[in-house]
């Protein structure tokens, strides 16, 4: 049997590790801290294994056959990668997949291997709910290139209770503050728009939602033009709108208005250092306390006009709670990635590098629904 290697046992990596062990499969969980992994895997019975992790001892463990995810910082993935298509092994990664990354396509496809990324929550099931969209809007009756269309995806990690904030870290908020510093590019009105910072961007977002209606803060977020390609928007479409971005709590830009002037202001070496203490700074006074449990909101719309009329509107809403055994960030971002694992050893994904593959998008994303309220996984598609 195929032993998984499932790099790194973070908090978004635990569900992912249990199910994968509880239905039988080899695996071992690498972690830098031993503890950690042990903490992950508490109270499991089955075919797996423990290592403290670096790249030169999974490197002697890894063989032919085997299959590699990484859970591990951004990057380790193409590493991990290359030495999985050099050892004749599969790779699963959540994370979006890299140029470099990319790179790896004819390699991959050369030796029958299969590197499957962008197949957590965003990216990863927002992928899956644009393709099930796409694939509904395209066997429908009003399917045109002609008419206008619109697209529109959104996530956000959010905390159960609303703070003054208007935000809470379930980890080092770092990562969040230099997202604040990336350019966006989307399409909007037919155009292209460029944003360099997000917080110029910001426009209110109202969801009906099972719990009721609720205003959220949106914005554009990295460059959504390669996921038109990827989801089947065509040159010779007429699309007006296209936009993958960032959910967040009302009010948010607001009480962020201080940590945005900041963050614009720093530059070099010094600029980094200073980002690193204002990391610090929130994580004390805004961290997810124990006993706290986080919220995720993802919104999928895509509609359609002719001669401005509405001809076509559907979406997919989802609106999860975490509880006291797992975060739903934890859930939404490990449980697809070990859905990747399977179908990559079942054979089921063709060799080369994939984001979240648009023949399993429809059956995973019933498997998820089906796991229960506390995903809230609401499709509008009937």
């Amino acid at each position: 049997m195929a032993r998984i290697h499932w790099l790194g046992s973070g908090l978004s990596t635990v569900p992912g590790i249990r199910r994968l062990i509880e239905r039988g499969h080899t695996v071992t969980v690498w972690n830098r801290t031993v503890e950690k992994a042990e903490a992950a895997t508490a109270g499991l019975t089955g075919d797996f294994d423990i290592k403290a992790f670096s790249m030169e001892a999974f490197e002697a463990d890894l063989q032919a056959g085997d299959l590699a995810v990484s859970m591990l910082p951004g990057d380790f993935h193409v590493a991990v990668a290359d030495l999985c298509l050099n050892t004749g092994a599969n790779f699963v990664s959540s994370s979006y997949i890299a140029p470099e990354m990319k790179a790896l396509d004819a390699k991959a496809k050369e030796k029958g291997l299969t590197l499957v990324n962008e197949v957590g929550l965003d990216p990863g099931m927002d992928h899956m709910m644009a393709h099930v969209l796409m694939d509904d809007y395209r066997s429908s009756e009003v399917f045109s290139p002609d008419n206008e269309h619109y697209f529109r995806s959104y996530c956000g990690g959010l905390s159960e209770v609303k703070n003054d904030f208007c935000y809470k870290f379930s980890w080092a908020p770092l990562g969040v503050l230099k997202a604040l510093r990336s350019p966006s590019k989307s399409l909007c009105d037919g155009e292209v728009y460029n944003v360099t910072r997000p917080w110029d961007a910001v426009q209110d977002y109202t969801l009906d939602l099972p719990k009721g209606r609720e205003t959220f803060e949106v914005y554009p977020n990295r460059d959504s033009f390669p996921f038109m390609e990827e989801y089947g928007f065509t040159e010779d479409w007429n699309t007006q709108l296209f936009v993958r971005g960032t959910l967040r709590f009302g009010g948010w830009s607001t009480a962020w208005a201080d940590v945005f002037k900041e963050v614009e202001t720093l530059e070099g070496p010094e600029g980094e250092a200073r980002l690193v203490e204002l990391s610090e700074d929130l994580w004390q006074k805004n961290a997810l306390n124990e006993g706290e449990h986080d919220r995720v909101v993802l919104s999928v719309d895509l509609w359609a006009k002719k001669d401005g009329k509405e001809v076509y509107n559907k979406s997919y809403l989802m609106d999860a709670y975490g509880d006291d055994e797992h975060t739903a960030m934890a859930r939404l971002v490990s449980t697809p990635v070990s859905f990747a694992v399977e179908a990559v050893l079942n054979g089921e994904i063709p060799a080369g590098v994939h984001a979240a593959p648009h023949a399993q998008s429809k059956l995973w994303l019933a498997e998820l629904k089906a796991m229960g309220q506390d995903l809230g996984i609401l499709d509008h598609l009937s």
